[in-house]
């Protein structure tokens, strides 16, 4: 196993331009949240025992890398052989189709079917196994429970909405003078649970995108108001332009945050960072007029086709999904599993807390209720379009740039240009 090094966006961009020196040796491009890499890494050690003289080089990356700089590799024919990406549909068009090079190609499917979907972009007899997922996740809230606690206010129950919500939050922090009742990360992924759960249909009955309807205007309407009054931390949207990811992480965990509306993905992390300076808990989403839903995702290792050794990368690819690999990986991780026989075994998370594996249970959980349309989202091959534009343009409303009906205008302008862009 080689060394494994963090690496800013201009080191990884050097990195990642050359593909495999060799037919054996496979650069593997890795962002984590918590410990995902270094849980592949070490999986990796049985993997080159079963493969001699293949290698496997993980580059730990920032997320931001992943987003912004592995794109332009890829799109210029270059980059790793593979990559850790939670953009399945965008870049599946760079994806390759392990299909020949995997023992079982049927299993497969049974076990990974619903997400092998997303990156299925060449039409409907697309077949192709381009990506595995090693963590399956779901947009949601978390709450700091002490807070509400020293409060005196009770936490909403389910189907509270996202105004009662609001309004609770604010209570709590007014109470507790706690800088932050609210936040949302700075991401068009995030955003559009609140959207949909507003009414927001984002696309007509043809699947073409139709991002600013009624309810993501209401949505929008609401958000802006609630970063003008100090609800939502406005600091989170406002620091930044373009459309540069910015999450509230640190500000949950050092508790200056009342409610956070992020996802699955932070459950190891707050578990670690968090310990037990206070408790927190993982609720369902609040609802709108439209419902009450996050929205699907989840990261999936890639194979990309300018790979020099394509049988290599597809059986580490069979590897990747085996199921007591995947088994051993998200027990360390504390994701929850893609694999529909893990889903239904369960999976012995190592070390995690009551309120880790509570939160674990709340999301996986709340998947089922998500609205169709969040998954719609999820496989869309263009849905960075309207998430970027969405991030760039409410920031603008935000920040006074942009008046709210101009930036509605301009997202559906930045979409329809994406869209004919990438056509």
């Amino acid at each position: 196993m080689k060394s494994r090094h963090l690496l800013s966006g201009i080191a990884f961009a050097a990195i990642v331009a050359a593909s495999s020196a060799s037919a054996a040796e496979l650069r593997f491009a890795c962002y984590q949240d918590g410990v995902e890499c270094d849980a592949w890494a070490e999986q990796f050690k049985a993997f080159e025992a079963e493969n001699p003289g293949t290698t496997v080089a993980v580059d730990i990356v920032p997320y931001k890398s992943i987003v912004e700089s592995l794109p332009l590799q890829l799109a210029s024919g270059e980059g790793p052989d593979l990559a850790r990406v939670t953009d399945l549909g965008g870049l599946a068009t760079y994806m390759l189709d392990v299909t020949p090079y995997v023992a079982d190609a049927a299993k497969l499917e049974e076990q990974y079917g619903k997400t092998l979907a997303w990156t299925r972009v060449n039409g409907p007899d697309d077949k192709g196994i381009y990506a595995i997922m090693d963590q399956q996740t779901a947009t949601g809230p978390f709450v700091n429970k002490t807070l509400f606690e020293q409060a005196g206010v009770d936490m909403p129950g389910a189907g509270a909405t996202y105004e009662e919500w609001a309004a609770a939050a604010k209570k709590v922090a007014e109470a507790t003078q706690t800088p932050y009742p609210m936040a949302l990360d700075r991401s068009g992924h995030r955003y559009a649970g609140p959207a949909i759960s507003y009414g927001a249909k984002l696309f007509d009955d043809k699947g073409d995108p139709i991002t600013v309807d009624e309810g993501f205007r209401a949505f929008s309407e609401q958000f802006v108001a609630w970063n003008e009054d100090g609800t939502i931390a406005k600091e989170v949207w406002a620091g930044a332009g373009g459309a540069t990811y910015q999450d509230a992480a640190k500000e949950f965990t050092n508790g200056s945050l009342v409610m956070y509306m992020s996802g699955s993905w932070q459950i190891g992390r707050f578990g670690r960072d968090i310990g037990d300076a206070f408790d927190w808990v993982a609720v369902p989403a609040p609802c709108g007029p439209g419902g009450c839903t996050g929205i699907p995702g989840g990261a999936a290792i890639a194979a990309f086709k300018h790979t020099k050794a394509p049988e290599e990368v597809g059986k580490l690819l069979d590897f990747i999904a085996r199921e007591d690999v995947q088994a051993k990986v998200l027990a360390k991780t504390k994701n929850i599993p893609a694999n529909q026989a893990l889903q239904v075994k369960g999976i012995d998370y190592e070390n995690a807390t009551d309120a880790e594996k509570a939160a674990l249970t709340a999301f996986g959980n709340a998947l089922a209720g998500f609205s169709p349309v969040a998954f719609q989202f999820q496989g869309y091959k263009n849905n960075r379009a309207i998430m970027n534009a969405t991030v760039t343009r409410i920031t603008q409303a935000i920040v006074g740039e942009l008046s709210l009906d101009e930036a509605l205008d301009r997202i559906d302008a930045d979409v329809e240009e994406a869209v004919a862009a990438a056509q």
